[in-house]
């Protein structure tokens, strides 16, 4: 059943041989380098010197951390082929022969989406949902290329809502904070020199 699924929804999204052009390379782009907006994004929350963007981004990494820790789990637990493994659609992306299930890229930025996007904090909750688009992005194309089957996808975003939850909790808050003070101590030590120049926030 799981199987039948898979190849059925596959069909739908995969692409057709001879993918050229434009399409080719947007679908590459989307699927290889979008997820970088992800730690930029962060880092820029992070100096911004915001406290309640600074926990917001701490709380989000968090979370990417337990749903791949998550993710690596299943993925250990149990082997999934992806698509080209089996000789299954077109394949217009290189990857290593390793378990697809569920997807480290969609895991990574829909755990991070998800929790910023129910965070009080406006600009944060904003960032949050611009990621959630940018991630159904990511994942249609990894699909798409046939390096992944549609329930990984499925399967990403169930983790990184379970992630999500886990660092909403009070002992969720309760590590982000500890965290936060932990990093800035850090952050300040480190770069005391662009900090007293004022290049950065304290």
């Amino acid at each position: 059943m799981f199987d039948h699924l898979n190849h059925f929804l596959f069909s739908l999204f995969n692409a057709t041989p001879g993918l050229a052009g434009w399409r080719l390379h947007a679908a590459i782009f989307a699927a290889e380098w979008v997820i970088l907006v992800v730690p930029l994004g962060l880092v820029l929350m992070w100096t911004n010197g915001l406290p309640g963007q600074r926990e917001a981004a701490v709380r989000a990494l968090l979370a990417a951390v337990a749903a791949l820790t998550m993710s690596k789990l299943i993925g250990l637990a149990w082997f999934h082929p992806r698509p080209f493994m089996v000789q299954i659609g077109q394949t217009y992306l290189d990857h290593a022969p390793d378990s697809s299930f569920p997807s480290d890229h969609a895991t990574s930025m829909f755990s991070v989406a998800l929790t910023l996007a129910v965070c009080q904090l406006r600009e944060a909750r904003r960032f949050g949902l611009v990621l959630l688009v940018l991630a159904m992005a990511v994942a249609w194309a990894r699909v798409f290329l046939g390096v992944h089957w549609p329930l990984d996808m499925v399967a990403a975003f169930v983790v990184s809502s379970l992630a999500a939850l886990l660092v909403n909790t009070p002992d969720g808050k309760t590590l982000a904070a500890a965290t936060v003070a932990l990093m800035q101590a850090v952050y300040r030590r480190v770069l005391a020199a662009p900090i007293a120049r004022g290049w950065l926030r304290e």
